[in-house]
């Protein structure tokens, strides 16, 4: 990639709001990475001993085993933990960093699949000198994987409590007599995502109404296919109200 190199990664929607992320850098991830390196070879050690067993049916399965698991195990970790958890491995989560799509949107399958089959080439020739490199000059730091499968590594503040008091939530929130269903909302909404909701919600009022509207219809979709509340819970609510009242379950824990 070319430009000028930045620790901060700058996004602007096509509404006028603009977000900053800041950038996991090469000695963050590279200490994620010996983290999940231990893991997968605690996981590698417990396949080989399995593999082991097989030599007593064919030795070839055994031998192709021993050779193919560590690789399998490598890879297929990774993309498994990205996956699941959102672009964040046990390594990335300790050292608190995760993988998102460079321009901001949801990471979707492809990406996690890509960046990690081209581990392979970011760990050429040993301790992923290829892809440490890659990190150091690219404008994102970004590794070779990173680069094909459009994503950047960012870091995860500490997580502050944000002043809700800024924001009018109105007397009563329906969402709250459906727990089960704000639990399954806090487990599908990453914090990233919820501290965008409640960023736009903080910046409604120096927005253009058109932009407003548009704004909130289309956080309103995506935390709509998260949790699916009930008619009776969502009845008469506009897609601003809905946003607050997802704000608040996810943020005022306590109440």
């Amino acid at each position: 990639m070319t430009g000028r190199r930045t620790n901060v990664v700058t996004i602007k929607t096509p509404e006028g709001i603009v977000f900053s992320l800041p950038l996991a850098g090469t000695i963050t991830r590279f200490l994620a990475w010996l983290v999940d390196f231990a893991c997968i070879s605690a996981i590698s050690g417990a396949v080989t001993i399995v593999l082991a067993g097989l030599a007593v049916l064919s030795a070839d399965i055994a031998v192709a085993g021993a050779i193919l698991g560590p690789f399998a195990v490598s890879i297929g970790y990774g993309i498994a933990m990205e996956w699941y958890f959102r672009g964040q491995t046990f390594g990335k989560r300790v050292l608190r960093c995760r993988v998102v799509d460079e321009q901001g949107l949801r990471l979707r399958f492809p990406q996690v699949a890509i960046r990690n089959l081209l581990r392979a080439v970011d760990s050429i020739p040993l301790f992923y000198l290829v892809g440490g490199i890659s990190t150091l000059v690219s404008r994102r730091s970004q590794r070779i994987g990173d680069i094909a499968a459009g994503t950047i590594v960012v870091r995860i503040p500490p997580a502050v409590q944000p002043d809700l008091d800024q924001i009018s939530f109105g007397k009563y929130n329906s969402f709250r007599d459906h727990p089960h269903l704000v639990a399954r909302l806090r487990q599908q909404v990453s914090p990233h995502e919820a501290s965008l909701a409640l960023d736009a919600l903080l910046r409604r009022e120096t927005l253009d109404p058109l932009a407003r509207v548009d704004l909130f219809r289309d956080i309103a979709r995506f935390f709509r296919a998260a949790a699916r509340f009930p008619p009776e819970a969502t009845e008469g609510l506009s897609d601003e109200q809905y946003i607050k009242n997802v704000v608040e379950v996810l943020f005022r824990t306590g109440r």
